[in-house]
């Protein structure tokens, strides 16, 4: 059963590898046996990663820059052409986006959250899907977001539109790439605490950190390393028949009802009767 998700012999570029849910991803998929391409505008962070992955036993080749460039971009695949030779894993996890009140958003701030969550992951699903298919093989993992089936309503129009052209992007390139050997799935987490500024923003709205926990059943924030046995399992053979898969990673937030809630008033009410006629049982039991 082990050989089924061991990735020995493979090559995987993970995007925004440096720290969060990257960091996490690229050092499963050495865990597990591949050799890494780590991308990043952080270089030290990047470099803290390839030390982890190289005392793994595994290669770790950091390349810092800015994965949103495409030019950058089509230079790092280059490389990897001549330093590694293959790619088999891609990891789209790297993408920033611009918020505010969708009547104050600029055309700027949205040409720039779809470049950088939709236009250059494209691209990057391009030259890593063309080598893949020469190959006959490969996997394509993107990171997208609950906020892209859902809206989370927070002056967030324009990573929510973003997020959902990237669920679509993984359902056009599956259904094109299937039948070659290339899968292409996508993971949607929900709020992953972490390097991400989510802390600060919970900080600073003491209201915040009950809102999204209302909204989780499993009653927990996602940590980074809760990736990695998704990502793992998305880039192994034991998930060769499976492509085009949207797979939500959030507690159960997309599974519950927006009037749900295992908290709610009315499940504290049932919850008092309950008990109330439990102990009337008992008392006349008793007697």
């Amino acid at each position: 059963m082990t050989n089924l998700f061991d990735l020995t012999g493979r090559t995987a570029i993970v995007t925004g590898s440096a720290q969060g849910m990257g960091r996490a991803m690229a050092t499963a998929l050495a865990e597990a046996g591949a050799d890494l391409v780590l991308l990043d505008r952080n270089a030290a962070g990047i470099e803290a990663t390839a030390h982890t992955i190289g005392q793994l036993g595994r290669k770790a080749l950091p390349i810092a820059g800015d994965v949103t460039d495409t030019d950058h971009i089509e230079k790092v695949f280059a490389t990897v052409d001549r330093e590694l030779g293959r790619v088999d894993i891609l990891g789209n996890v790297a993408g920033e986006a611009k918020t505010g009140a969708a009547e104050d958003m600029t055309l700027a701030d949205l040409r720039t959250t779809f470049h950088n969550l939709v236009i250059s992951r494209y691209h990057t699903c391009q030259l890593a899907g063309r080598r893949m298919l020469a190959q006959g093989r490969g996997s394509i993992i993107s990171i997208g977001s609950i906020a892209g089936v859902s809206s989370l309503g927070r002056a967030q129009s324009a990573y929510g539109m973003a997020m959902a052209a990237v669920i679509q992007m993984t359902r056009e390139l599956s259904t094109e790439w299937a039948a070659r050997g290339v899968r292409v799935n996508c993971i949607l987490p929900a709020q992953v605490l972490g390097a991400n500024g989510l802390g600060p923003r919970m900080e600073a709205d003491p209201w915040l950190r009950d809102t999204f926990l209302r909204g989780i059943p499993a009653g927990r924030f996602g940590q980074p390393d809760d990736i990695k046995g998704l990502s793992v399992f998305l880039a192994s053979d034991a998930a060769d028949w499976i492509t085009g898969a949207i797979i939500p990673m959030d507690g159960g937030n997309l599974a519950m009802n927006a009037g749900g809630g295992l908290l709610a008033p009315i499940m504290q009410q049932h919850a008092a009767v309950s008990l109330g006629k439990e102990e009337s049982h008992s008392a006349n039991t008793c007697k």
